[in-house]
C-alpha cells in the first residue's frame, strides 16, 4: 500500500447519507457501551468506603483503594496503541464488541472476588488484576465509540449527535450513584459493607451484553467502509502507527494537552467528588452522592444543547468558555460546597453546567483533529495516555494533595492549573465544525500544511 506522501488523498466528493433509524441505532450501540464502561468506574469511586474495609483494611486503606483506581489506568495507554491500529485496520465495530465484553466480565469478577479476611493479600491482587484488564479494554472502547460516533453523524451535526456518547458517561456515573443509593437504602451498614457493595457490580455483565448485541447488529461507519472500497486501509496495524507518529505528532500533543484539561476536571467532579465531600468536607455519604447526582442529571438533560450549539458557532468558542470559566468559578465552588448540603449542590452543579461545553463535545472535537486512515489509533493512543497520567490518578493526587497541605481547595487549584494547560494546547486547534471527517486529510488543515502530502487536489 502506498503512503500518503507517494499519493494524493481525496476528501470530499460524495458521501453517503445514513438513515435516521441506522443513525440513531448507531449512537446507541456507541451509548450504551459508553456508559457500560463509566458505570464501573463511577461504581468504584462510589463504593471507596466498601472497597477499602473489604481489600485494604488498615491506616492508609482509602487511599489504597484511590490507588487501585489510578493504576487501572496503567494499561489504557497499552490498550490504545494495541485496539487503535487494530480498529484502523479490520474496522470499529469488530474492536468494539471485544472491548465491551472484556470490561462487563471485569466488572462482574470484581463482585465475586473474596476479601482481604477470607484469602489475605490475594483479594487485592486480584482486584489490581481485574482493575487493570479492565484499563487494557477501555483503552480500545473510548477512542473507538468516539471515532464510531463521529464518523456515523453527518458533518452539520456532528456535535448534536455526539454530544449522546458523553449522555451514556454520565447516565453510567447517575446509574452508579442511583444503585448505590438504593442499596443503602434498604441494607444496613453491615450488610452493605459484608456483601451488598458486590451487587453492582455483577450487574455490570448483563449491560455489557445488551452493548455486545447492539454492536454486533450494526455495519461499520460510513467512512471507514469508503477507505475499503478506495483500499486505503491500513493493511498491517503497524502502518496506522508509523503514519500517526511521523506525520501527525502535532493533533497528538494539542490532543494530549486538551484531555490534560477535561479529565483533571471530569474525574475531579464525577468519581472524587463524593469522597471528597464526605471524607474532608464532612457531608454524609448519602447526601454527597445526592449532591453528585442532582449534578449529572442536569448535566444530562443539558449536554445536547452544547453539542448542538457547537455545530453553529464551532467547537473551540466552546471550549474557550468552558476553559476559561472553569479557571475562573474553581475556588470559589469548591468555597461554596465547604458551607453545607444545599451550597454544595449549587457549587458542583455550577461546574458541572461549566464542565459541559467540553465534555459534551469530545466525540465531534477529537476524532476531527486526525484524518480516518489513523484516526482510531490517534484517538486511542493520545486520549489514553493523557487519561492514564492525569485523569485516573486525579482522585489520588487530589486526596494527597489535601492530606499534605490541609488545603481543602487544593483540588480547585488542581483544576485551574489544568484549564491553563488546555488553554495553551487549544490555540493550535484548527476548528472543525460542519467539516469531512471522510478522506486521509487532516479537516481543517490547508492543502500546504497537510502532513506528509502533495499535489492534492480536491
Amino acid at each position: 500500500m502506498t503512503s500518503p506522501a507517494e499519493e494524493p488523498v481525496e476528501q470530499g466528493g460524495e458521501v453517503p447519507v445514513v438513515p435516521n433509524p441506522v443513525l440513531r441505532r448507531a449512537v446507541g450501540a456507541s451509548m450504551i457501551g459508553n456508559a457500560t464502561e463509566w458505570y464501573d468506574y463511577g461504581v468504584y469511586a462510589y463504593l471507596v468506603v466498601e472497597l477499602t474495609h473489604n481489600f485494604f483494611p488498615g491506616k492508609y486503606g482509602q487511599l489504597a483503594t484511590l490507588l487501585v483506581y489510578a493504576v487501572s489506568f496503567v494499561l489504557r495507554p497499552l490498550g490504545g496503541v494495541v485496539w487503535g491500529p487494530i480498529g484502523d485496520r479490520i474496522g470499529r465495530n469488530k474492536v468494539m464488541a471485544m472491548t465491551i465484553i472484556l470490561m462487563a466480565l471485569g466488572t462482574f469478577f470484581v463482585g465475586v472476588i473474596p476479601s482481604y479476611d477470607s484469602i489475605g493479600i490475594w483479594a487485592p491482587v486480584l482486584l489490581i488484576f481485574l482493575r487493570v484488564v479492565q484499563g487494557f479494554s477501555t483503552g480500545g472502547e473510548y477512542g473507538g465509540a468516539a471515532t464510531f460516533m463521529a464518523e456515523y453523524a453527518p458533518d452539520e451535526k456532528r456535535g448534536f449527535w455526539g454530544s449522546f456518547l458523553e449522555f451514556g458517561t454520565l447516565a453510567g456515573f447517575s446509574g452508579g450513584i442511583v444503585i448505590t443509593l438504593i442499596l443503602r437504602a434498604v441494607l444496613s451498614d453491615d450488610a452493605m459493607t459484608s456483601w451488598g457493595w458486590r451487587i453492582p457490580f455483577l450487574i455490570g455483565l448483563p449491560l455489557g451484553l445488551v452493548g455486545l448485541y447492539l454492536r454486533t447488529r450494526m455495519e461499520d461507519t460510513p467512512v471507514f467502509r469508503r477507505l475499503q472500497e478506495k483500499q486505503e486501509v491500513e493493511l498491517e496495524a503497524t502502518g496506522a502507527l508509523k503514519d500517526l507518529f511521523r506525520l501527525y505528532w502535532r493533533p497528538i500533543i494539542h490532543l494530549f494537552g486538551l484531555v490534560i484539561a477535561l479529565n483533571i476536571a471530569d474525574y475531579t467532579l464525577l468519581t472524587y467528588m463524593p469522597t471528597y465531600m464526605h471524607a474532608t468536607l464532612g457531608i454524609s455519604q448519602t447526601n454527597a452522592d445526592i449532591v453528585v447526582l442532582i449534578g449529572q442529571l442536569t448535566m444530562m438533560g443539558l449536554i445536547w444543547i452544547a453539542g448542538a450549539t457547537s455545530d453553529r458557532v464551532g467547537r473551540k468558542p466552546l471550549w474557550w468558555f468552558s476553559l476559561i470559566g472553569l479557571f475562573i468559578v474553581a475556588t470559589p465552588c469548591f468555597w461554596l460546597m465547604s458551607k453545607g448540603f444545599g451550597w454544595a449542590i449549587v457549587g458542583f452543579t455550577v461546574m458541572g453546567l461549566i464542565f459541559l461545553p467540553q465534555l459534551g463535545t469530545i466525540s465531534a472535537t477529537f476524532p476531527a483533529m486526525f484524518p480516518a486512515h489513523v484516526r482510531y489509533a490517534g484517538m486511542a493512543i493520545s486520549y489514553n495516555v493523557a487519561t492514564a497520567a492525569f485523569g485516573g490518578t486525579a482522585a489520588f493526587v487530589n486526596d494527597a494533595l489535601v492530606g499534605a497541605t490541609g488545603n481543602d481547595l487544593m483540588p480547585a487549584f488542581y483544576m485551574m492549573a489544568a484549564m491553563v494547560i488546555g488553554m495553551i494546547a487549544l490555540i493550535g486547534v484548527p476548528e472543525t465544525a460542519g467539516l469531512s471527517i471522510h478522506g486521509r486529510r487532516v479537516p481543517g488543515v490547508a492543502d500546504e500544511d497537510q502532513p506528509g502530502i502533495h499535489n492534492l487536489s480536491t
